[in-house]
């Protein structure tokens, strides 16, 4: 749809969490030995096809000419305060969306949500918001912002310390040990999974609005 890709190119719809390296990352030191560098703070990031909503005119409508507004979120920023026994995380967010129709001032409420998971399959908590779009008489593109948070117990952040010595351990060049990836072993793996929390956050969709975005 050459429509509503123009619109949500103007939305700045290309989401994505970061590939990019950071804290939470395992770093091979000259093939001895393992460094695990990572944090009790969640990762915060957009999840596929959440990240952003198209709205029709027409019910059950999917044809550009029934496009109506395509928004997406963008600029997500984190900030996270570990000192205490809490850790709390929270995140800013921009949303920029775009309307076919510029006639008229006109306000839009957008569903989002805010989760946190924990080993990636677990939900802890889940927050819904809104998001309010106003667009001027004569305007085509407008922007809001939102916000979300988390807290999360240090304590089940944490590697237990027999864990994080079996990852973090030298090892010599030629043991056997050298050659085995200690992320490979289950019960590391599991303990990793449990301290591992992310901050999650995407539009509400209805089902159809989620299928729309799988398989455009």
């Amino acid at each position: 749809m050459t429509s509503r890709k123009a619109l949500l190119t103007a939305a700045a719809a290309a989401l994505a969490l970061s590939a990019c390296k950071s804290e939470g990352d395992l770093v091979i030191e000259q093939g001895v030995g393992i460094t695990a560098v990572r944090s009790v703070c969640p990762a915060v990031g957009v999840p596929e096809f959440t990240g952003d909503i198209t709205l029709f005119n027409a019910e059950g409508a999917r044809t550009a000419d029934a496009l109506d507004v395509v928004a997406a979120i963008t600029n997500v920023r984190s900030d996270c305060n570990q000192t205490g026994d809490q850790v709390y995380t929270t995140a800013t967010f921009d949303v920029f969306a775009s309307r076919r129709d510029t006639n008229g001032a006109r306000t839009v409420e957008l569903p989002y949500y805010s989760t946190v998971m924990r080993g990636s399959s677990s939900v802890v908590a889940k927050r819904l918001g809104t998001i309010t779009i106003a667009f001027a008489d004569g305007q085509a593109r407008a922007q809001g912002s939102g916000t979300a948070g988390a807290y999360v117990n240090k304590d089940e952040a944490t590697l237990p310390d027999d864990i994080r010595d079996r990852i973090t351990r030298r090892r010599r060049a030629g043991d056997q040990s050298a050659a085995i990836d200690p992320l490979t072993e289950p019960d590391i793996r599991a303990a990793v999974a449990r301290a591992t929390f992310e901050l999650l956050i995407g539009f509400q969709l209805s089902d159809d609005q989620l299928a729309y975005n799988a398989t455009r």
